[in-house]
């Protein structure tokens, strides 16, 4: 028999034995198992999934830096310039690397100047290709979407609030692209690419956001943020006093 000694969405810290059984799947590298109890390492918010008698437990952890993983979509920065590949910053302890035969889709010679093709403090949309934590995590751009980004505002948030900003089932990332009509990608590493119609609009997304990263231990926030949205909306004159 296993034993949920939290509720779902309950703000834990480390030390705190959240579950206790041995029919339970554990969702997140954040906790660990103590004998037959489930322990937390980080602090974070705990999720519960139930099916049939079984638990699914995870940890959405609310500190912490950026650890790569692949399949992750990145936004980095050229930081370096080899004379096969760029070294990008992408806010992770190793740099990511990005060979430039990816990056042009084609075998390259080594007497071209790369930075005609990407130069220092650029920025890039990638994915995290491979990454064993025995070298630099290898990127790449060779899927659509993307590769060097030329528009656009650039905001950095801490990487573990990622999960509050995208929500479940992408929830709380169509509040903030429904209500700011931006376009909003977001990385993995914590660094969001707003594509905004106008400045008014950029600067409701950004102050939404932050105002995410700031609360994201707190229960019904998407419906705060949709409500802080249009609180600003109304301010700035983009809608009338209704809310329309």
């Amino acid at each position: 028999m296993s034993k949920i000694l939290f509720e779902n969405r309950s703000l834990v810290v480390p030390g705190d034995v959240v579950a206790e059984g041995d029919r339970l799947t554990l969702a997140a590298p954040f906790l660990r198992r103590v004998g037959r109890s489930v322990v937390a390492t980080v602090v974070g918010l705990l999720t519960v999934e139930k099916s049939n008698n079984e638990y699914k437990v995870g940890l959405i952890p609310l500190e912490g830096c950026y650890y790569p993983r692949p399949g992750d979509v990145v936004i980095g920065i050229v930081r370096d310039i080899g004379v096969t590949s760029w070294l990008i910053d992408i806010r992770a302890p190793l740099p990511g690397v990005l060979n430039a035969s990816d990056y042009l889709g084609k075998p390259y010679s080594p007497s071209e100047d790369l930075s005609k093709y990407l130069d220092v403090g650029d920025v890039i949309l990638a994915k995290v290709a491979q990454f064993d934590r025995g070298r630099d995590p290898l990127l790449t751009v060779q899927e659509k979407g993307l590769g060097k980004v030329v528009e656009g505002a650039l905001i950095e948030i801490k990487p573990s609030r990622v999960p509050r900003v995208i929500g479940r089932k992408r929830s709380m990332l169509s509040v903030l692209q429904e209500e700011t009509g931006c376009q909003i990608v977001v990385g993995n590493n914590g660094r969001i690419l707003l594509r905004c119609p106008d400045p008014e609009r950029e600067a409701i997304a950004v102050l939404a956001i932050k105002k995410i990263e700031r609360e994201a231990h707190t229960q019904g926030l998407t419906e705060r943020i949709k409500d802080f949205i249009i609180e600003q909306k109304i301010k700035r004159g983009l809608i009338g006093g209704s809310g329309r």
